[in-house]
Formats: C-alpha cells, structure tokens, sequence
C-alpha cells in the first residue's frame, strides 16, 4: 500500500513536467526521422544494412530508452533538494519500497516510448506484425537498467552533476557500444570487448531479433541484460538502504 502510494505521487511528479514526456517521447522520433532520410541516401551499391527500417526500430527504440537514466535521476535528485527524501527515510517504507516507488511509474512511459517507436517505424516499411509487441516487451530489462542507474546517480549526486553523468555520459556510453550506429564487431578488439560486456549491445540485439521473430536468439542476450537489471537495482537499494543509516 506505502509503496502504490508513493508511486501515485511519483507518477504525479512526472506528469507534471510535459516537457521531459514530449522529449523522451518525440526525441526518439526524430532521430527515426534523420536515420532513415540518410538510409534513402545511401546507394544499394554500398550494401549497409545498419540504417534499415528492420535494424534501426529496435535500436532506436532502446536508444530513446536511455532517457530514462535522466529523468528517475533528476526526479530523486529533486526530491533530496527539497528534503523530501528525508522525510520518507523516517517513515516506515523500506529501501526496496523507494526503487520500487520510483521505477513503477516509469516502466509504463517505457512502454509507450517503444510501442511510439515501432508505429512511427510502419510509416517507413517495417512490416507489422504481434513480433512488434514482444519486441516492445523485450525492451523493459534495459529500461530497468537505465532507471536504476538513474537512481543509483541521484541518489549519490546532486541535480546539476547527474545531469552530466545520466545525460551526456550515459546516452553517449548506450550510443558508442550500442550497436546501433555501427557494428561494433568492424571495429573489433577492445572496444567490442567493452560492447560486449555492457548490456546495451545486447539488448538491441534482443530487440531486433524479437522484432524479426526470431526467438531462439532473443534470451541468450536478453539474459545479459536481466542480469544487469537485477544487479543495477541492488546497488541502488544498497545506497538507499546506507543513506536510511545514515538518517537514523
């Protein structure tokens, strides 16, 4: 019950800033947009299908998700600057109740985001179909991750640093090792190592393969990024649960 409450209010909280919704929504969009002008550009001669519709939906659609990193940071980061994280630290709510609280109201915006994605994408030659769906479902691990290191951050920053680090580092970090943009196997020794070891290649990779209805490549990498989900969020209830000692 405390924990529906709080994210009533979050969800509250989030609504009330319509220019962060019409930026994680529409931002992804325009890229979309930009990508696919530039993929009508390039000759066939070229063979590069990293720009088609097929490839560059799925990307795109984790690539907005990143977004998420930003506002669950400045949204906690916020909250701190106005004591209100305070005040809750003396209630009974646990600090797995606070993520919970936080995340909550966030993973039905992700969930929009995806499906906007995806129904823009149509307008450009991606074929319908319900793989469009548990494309939109594969999506949700990552976007756990992108929450959960943004309250990991704003937690531990203040509202202008993790601007920097949830804003400019974190979508810069999704983007390079993301496999969206290039393939990261051309580029080859540590930097792939680096791809691979970050969820962000694989939940593309998840993403594409759901969308193109090939499940039997969809869990080997979206297992990665559960992992990363499950680790991410239990080092923020860790800082969480410090952060209340330390208030007692």
């Amino acid at each position: 019950m405390r924990t529906a409450a709080f994210a009533s209010r979050n969800t509250k909280e989030i609504l009330r800033d319509p220019l962060t919704l019409i930026f994680g929504l529409g931002f992804p969009l325009v890229l979309l947009v930009l990508l696919s002008a530039i993929n009508a550009g390039i000759p066939k001669e070229a063979n590069n299908t990293m720009f088609t519709i097929q490839n560059l939906a799925p990307g795109i659609s984790v690539f907005g998700l990143s977004f998420l990193a930003l506002f669950s940071s400045m949204l906690i980061s916020k909250d701190r600057t106005t004591s209100f994280v305070l005040r809750l630290f003396t209630s009974p709510i646990k600090p797995a109740d606070f993520i919970l609280g936080y995340t909550l109201p966030m993973l039905p915006m992700a969930l929009v985001q995806s499906a906007i994605c995806y129904a823009a994408a149509l307008f450009y030659g991606l074929p319908f179909s319900a793989d469009l769906l548990l494309a939109t479902v594969v999506n949700l691990p990552i976007a756990v991750v992108f929450i959960a290191l943004g309250l990991l951050f704003g937690a531990l920053l203040n509202e202008k640093a993790v601007g920097g680090v949830c804003g400019a580092l974190l979508t810069n970090l999704s983007a390079w090792f993301s496999n969206i943009w290039f393939d990261t196997s051309m580029v080859g020794g540590w930097f792939k190592t680096v791809a691979d070891a970050l969820p962000f290649s694989h939940a593309v990779n998840a993403a594409r393969a759901a969308a193109a209805g090939n499940y039997a490549d969809v869990m080997p990498e979206l297992w990665w990024v559960i992992a990363y989900a499950l680790a991410t969020t239990a080092a923020a209830i860790a800082v969480f649960s410090i952060k209340l000692r330390k208030s007692n």
